[in-house]
């Protein structure tokens, strides 16, 4: 994901990079001792690290959540957390926020329901990188009776995670799965010097195209950037079609013109917001930080630390930089 990230700015990431897996135990690292532990998060691939030296025990919760498709590892960490944790250093993304927190699962049952009641197409902004989203919906297509379609990026990002795993990717394991090819994005990837991956998903049994979807019923991917490849290619908004923002509000504009929220409203097409944060609700941190029952709470970011309504272990802020020995 770092190397694709990187290769659509047209830079590269020679280096080799080194990593654990799900089912890793203890490691060294230059005189600590790492345990990760996989937990939830929109993110795929993230961990908890329990750092242990010098007879201390610290545990970097990194962004995590506990309603999202693996929250059973977060519920599990909380029935049976680690023991004698100094320092939990904790995100706080969301408190003092009031961030959508339904789990994946409803989520999925919002997009089924959307796509039910849709006569033409649903189209979705979302970030191709939350692969928990597209497993939601990819669920949801399947339900509906319709296919999910991606674009060259969003395809790009399931074959490189998902070898291994039982995570949708384009092939012939998973019919409702396709890829469309857009104009904007044979000339993203034709700038790396990737015409071969364009031709070979343009080929695939599983490629589509915009005047197939036009006469189609099916869930899309959309970002602001593709409106207008759809528009001239047969399958811009209608009053007949649905578009869902499934990313953090933040995100969005609705004073944009460009953006495909405003274009999707001013064709008469049903608009709205359908998401989950990918971070843990202010109650969970609660309960997690509760389980975990550190000596000291670092916070990592987020706002609201000293909100009373929240119930947190004594917290300890340092600034960027600042030195602290443990006692």
């Amino acid at each position: 994901m770092m190397r694709l990230s990187t290769e659509l700015f047209g830079g590269s990431i020679t280096r080799p990079i080194e990593t654990w897996h799900s089912r890793s135990r203890p490691f060294p690292v230059r005189g600590f001792t790492i345990t990760p532990y996989l937990t939830d998060h929109s993110a795929p691939d993230a961990y908890m690290l329990l750092i242990e030296g010098s007879g201390r025990r610290i545990l970097y919760s990194g962004d995590f959540r506990a309603h999202g498709r693996k929250a059973k590892l977060v519920e599990t960490m909380i029935a049976s957390p680690p023991e004698r944790i100094d320092v939990l250093l904790m995100e706080g993304t969301n408190l003092g926020t009031d961030k959508p927190v339904i789990t994946e699962s409803e989520l999925e049952d919002a997009f089924v329901a959307l796509a039910l009641e849709t006569p033409r197409h649903v189209f979705v902004q979302w970030s191709a990188q939350n692969i928990d989203r597209t497993v939601t919906l990819f669920r949801a297509a399947k339900r509906s009776g319709r296919e999910l379609v991606v674009d060259l990026y969003g395809a790009d990002v399931l074959r490189r995670i998902t070898g291994g795993t039982r995570l949708p990717t384009p092939g012939p394991d998973f019919h409702e799965l396709k890829v469309v090819i857009t104009p904007g994005g044979k000339r993203l990837y034709g700038r790396q010097g990737r015409d071969d991956y364009v031709a070979e998903m343009a080929t695939s049994p599983f490629a589509t195209s915009r005047a197939r979807l036009a006469n189609n019923r099916a869930i899309i991917m959309l970002r602001d950037s593709m409106v207008r490849d759809f528009e001239r290619g047969g399958i811009g908004f209608t009053p007949d079609d649905a578009y869902a923002f499934s990313n953090w509000s933040g995100y969005l504009d609705p004073e944009d013109t460009n953006s495909g929220w405003t274009r999707a409203q001013a064709a008469g097409a049903k608009t709205l917001k359908l998401h989950t944060s990918g971070h843990a609700s202010p109650a969970d941190l609660a309960r997690f930080a509760a389980a975990i029952a550190p000596k000291a709470l670092v916070p990592v970011h987020g706002i609201a630390w000293d909100n009373p309504q929240i119930p947190l272990p004594p917290v300890r802020r340092l600034a960027d930089g600042e030195p602290w020995d443990l006692p």
